[in-house]
C-alpha cells in the first residue's frame, strides 16, 4: 500500500474512534493490505491520538488464548499501544457512552521497573524486570463493523484497544506461579468462566517475552513504568449498563469493574 493510503486508513480509524462509529473492514476494501501495512496504519492511528494530547503508557498483547482466537477467527497474537486516554483507575465506573461495541476480557497486567529490549528476552527476564503484577480488565472495542475482523483489521485498529483498569492489589511475580494461578471471572455475581495463566501462551510471562522480542526487532523497547497487558485468559464478555465484573487470580487478588451508559453500537 502507498504511504498516502496507509495515512488515509489510519485517519479513518481515528475519525471513527472520535465519532464513535464503525467502518467496513479495511481488508475487504483493500485486498492488497498486508500485515506490515496494518501495523503502519496502527502507527498512524496512534500518532493522531498522541497529537491530540495523549501519551504512550504501555503495550498490549492480543489474541493469545484459544478462547479469544476461536471467537474472533484470528489465530496469531498481535499487539497494540496503550495510551493515557485508555486508563481507568480502580474503583471508577467505565463510561460506555465513550465506547462503540465494547467487550471485556480478564487478564494479568505487568508493570515494569526497568527497561526491556529484545530480541533474546526470556520469561525469566520479564519476571526480573517486573515491579508488580495485577489482575486487570481490558475493555476491547473495535472500530470495525460487527467485529468482522481478521488479523489485518484488528492490527490496524490498534489490536482493538478500548480502555483498561488495573486492580489495586499488587503481587510480586516471583511469589506466584503465573502459569498455574487460576482465574475466576464472574458477571453480576454469577460464574462466567474459569481459566489459568497457562491459557496465555503457556504463561503470561511467555506472552510478554514474545512481545518484547517482537518489538525489539523493530527497535522498540519496553520502558520502566510501562504497563504490559499480557492477553485475555477469559472469553470475551459483552457488557451493558449496570453490569459488574470481577476477576480473581489465585494468590494475587481481585479486580472489580462496573459499567454505566450506552455504547454506540
Amino acid at each position: 500500500m502507498s504511504a498516502d493510503l496507509i495515512a488515509r486508513c489510519g485517519d479513518e480509524l481515528y475519525d471513527a474512534f472520535v465519532g464513535r462509529y464503525t467502518l467496513a473492514p479495511l481488508a475487504e476494501r483493500h485486498p492488497e493490505l498486508t500485515l506490515e501495512d496494518a501495523y503502519r496504519i496502527q502507527e498512524r492511528f496512534i500518532a493522531r491520538r498522541v497529537s491530540a494530547g495523549e501519551s504512550i503508557v504501555g503495550k498490549k498483547i492480543g489474541v493469545t488464548s484459544k478462547a479469544v482466537q476461536n471467537l474472533l477467527g484470528v489465530y496469531q497474537p498481535d499487539f497494540g499501544q496503550l495510551t493515557s486516554g485508555m486508563v481507568y483507575q480502580a474503583g471508577e465506573t467505565i463510561d460506555l457512552n465513550a465506547l462503540i461495541q465494547p467487550k471485556a476480557e480478564a487478564e494479568l497486567a505487568f508493570v515494569l521497573k526497568r527497561d526491556l529490549k529484545g530480541p533474546g528476552i526470556t520469561a525469566m527476564d520479564v519476571i526480573h524486570a517486573t515491579d508488580y503484577v495485577a489482575p486487570c480488565f481490558e475493555i476491547v472495542d473495535s472500530r470495525i463493523r460487527n467485529w468482522k475482523i481478521g488479523i489485518r483489521d484488528t492490527v490496524a485498529d490498534n489490536a482493538s484497544c478500548g480502555v483498561y483498569v488495573l486492580g489495586d492489589v499488587r503481587g510480586d511475580p516471583r511469589d506466584i506461579d503465573l502459569a498455574l494461578a487460576g482465574m475466576v471471572l464472574k458477571k453480576n455475581g454469577e460464574l462466567f468462566s474459569t481459566a489459568c495463566g497457562a491459557a496465555v501462551q503457556g504463561s503470561p510471562a511467555n506472552a510478554v517475552a514474545w512481545l518484547a522480542n517482537t518489538l525489539g526487532t523493530l527497535g522498540i523497547p519496553f520502558l520502566a513504568g510501562e504497563v504490559i497487558l499480557s492477553g485475555s485468559q477469559s472469553a470475551l464478555v459483552s457488557v451493558v449498563d449496570g453490569d459488574v465484573l470481577t476477576c480473581t487470580i489465585g494468590g494475587l487478588g481481585t479486580c472489580r469493574v462496573a459499567f454505566s451508559g450506552k455504547s454506540a453500537a
